[in-house]
């Protein structure tokens, strides 16, 4: 079992190399014995369930590098070839369990989960079965589909599921090495490039609607591949993917069936995004008993945005709005001097803006120094936490800010709170991220919203410039199936 995994947005400004991999999380042949991050629960659940059966267990690295552009090539071979190095010693084995992202890509591989499974199945045959737990915001490939015997997405977005996909994709995989099933797995494209949200009708009735088929008349497993809009990729889009029992016809027709309904919905499911004045207007409207919480969605990290954008912040200066949190800013050189200067401090400083066009100007803001940690944390996916590195909270003038020196979307309150600012007394709590800060603001906040602000992952899915998908998508076409334009 290993974890090689990293969301890659071939639009981003920041390469991602083998420090992205080595520094965040990895670990090898024991991941599986640490506190939980992202990378390493599925095979917390493997090694846990594994044991439990009598199993010997064979691990190999786990890493999972923060999202961001294009994996540098040398680094991909490296992880890679040491997984199957790993691999090759442990022979023979009866399973092969990875977790992958799926949208991971480097120089000369577009697809690096299809090729690490090629090449898996090439050291093990085709007895062995191979499973792969995926992120639901992948590309899902020829390559993947023929080299895996059984593949499963996460079904929820945020990502509150992992560890109970990880034990699905266990299940189904021993259970074939018993010879109690025959997978085959089949795809359906549903041609659209866009983002679910899994928390709220319809996209919650069509979850329900999936873990209801699972178990009977011979379906094994269903899972909604959301895609990752900003690969440029072939495989870009959303796809259905069912696992059936030694049918694949069955399969195949149930996964055409479930596309139709998510195209069906697709215009209700669709999100609305404010502009930056209207999200920010909204703060002022209804009872200040709690937060309403604001998504910049457009510079969350874990999309590979650098999260130093500056246009929100900017309009929230230029407007003069008082009793607002924001963050969390990646700005190392920013929170140094923060440290440097301490607890109580106030200067002037310069934040964000640092990254490239997308990230926007710096701001200039005067500002008092409110809480410090040299090692910043906040809780993160399924159960884990995720590190931010040195942090500084600092106040301007009514407006809270958040910065820190390992680049990470914004999860949890406790990324503000952790150093000391509070949100129940804030009007307005702007937060860098897309949807996995749901789960855990959810609670506190009076309602939220999403603003398509300027930056590297805008929500604008008809201008994204694909050069890879040649097959037409909505929205950018009406109706993909027939090739029509028109409403």
């Amino acid at each position: 079992m290993a974890t090689l995994a990293t969301e890659t947005n071939t639009f981003s400004p920041l390469p991602t190399g083998r420090t992205a991999f080595m520094e965040r999380e990895f670990f090898r042949n024991d991941g599986s014995r640490h506190p939980p991050r992202l990378g390493n629960i599925p095979l917390i659940e493997w090694r846990r369930m594994g044991e439990a059966d009598g199993h010997e267990v064979a691990e190999s690295i786990s890493t999972f590098a923060q999202p961001a552009g294009t994996t540098l090539r040398a680094v991909y071979e490296e992880l890679r070839d040491t997984l199957l190095d790993d691999l090759r010693a442990a022979m023979p084995v009866d399973v092969v369990l990875l977790f992958m992202h799926g949208a991971m890509v480097a120089d000369g591989y577009d697809d690096c989960e299809g090729d690490t499974l090629a090449r898996v199945r090439a050291i093990v045959g085709s007895r062995v079965k191979i499973g792969i737990e995926l992120d639901l915001h992948c590309h899902l490939t020829e390559a993947m589909r023929t080299n895996a015997d059984v593949l499963i997405t996460f079904k929820e977005y945020p990502h509150t599921d992992v560890a109970e996909r990880a034990r699905e994709l266990y299940a189904l995989c021993t259970a074939a090495a018993r010879g109690e099933t025959r997978p085959v797995i089949a795809y359906h494209d549903c041609r659209m490039v866009s983002m679910w949200r899994t928390p709220v009708e319809p996209v919650r009735g069509f979850v329900r609607r999936m873990q209801a088929l699972e178990g009977r008349d011979g379906i094994l497993s269903v899972s909604f591949g959301h895609g990752f809009p900003w690969g440029d990729v072939a495989d870009v889009g959303a796809k259905i993917v069912v696992v059936a029992d030694g049918d694949a016809p069955k399969a195949a027709a149930l996964a055409r069936q479930l596309g139709e309904e998510v195209w069906a919905i697709r215009r209700e499911a669709a999100t609305h995004h404010d502009t930056i004045d209207e999200g920010l207007d909204a703060a002022g409207q209804g009872a200040a008993d709690k937060p309403l919480v604001l998504a910049d969605v457009a510079d969350n990290a874990g999309g590979g945005a650098p999260a130093d954008s500056t246009p929100v912040l900017r309009r929230l200066v230029e407007r003069g709005m008082r009793d607002v949190a924001i963050g969390c800013f990646w700005d190392p050189v920013a929170v140094s001097i923060c440290i440097e200067a301490g607890v109580g401090a106030s200067f002037d400083l310069r934040i964000g803006g640092k990254c490239g066009v997308a990230s926007g100007d710096p701001v200039d803001l005067r500002v008092t120094v409110r809480g410090l940690s040299e090692a910043h944390t906040q809780g993160g996916l399924s159960g884990g936490r995720a590190e931010m590195g040195a942090a500084a909270y600092v106040e301007a003038d009514g407006i809270h800010i958040v910065l820190m020196s390992i680049r990470q979307q914004t999860f949890s309150p406790d990324a503000f709170t952790g150093l000391g600012c509070t949100l129940h007394d804030k009007r307005l709590v702007v937060v860098k991220s897309t949807q996995h800060f749901h789960a855990a603001f959810a609670p506190i906040a009076r309602a939220i919203r999403y603003v398509a602000a300027p930056g590297a992952i805008a929500p604008e899915y008809d201008r994204i410039p694909y050069t890879k998908r040649t097959a037409p998508y909505w929205p950018k076409v009406q109706d993909p199936f027939t090739g029509s334009n028109q409403v």
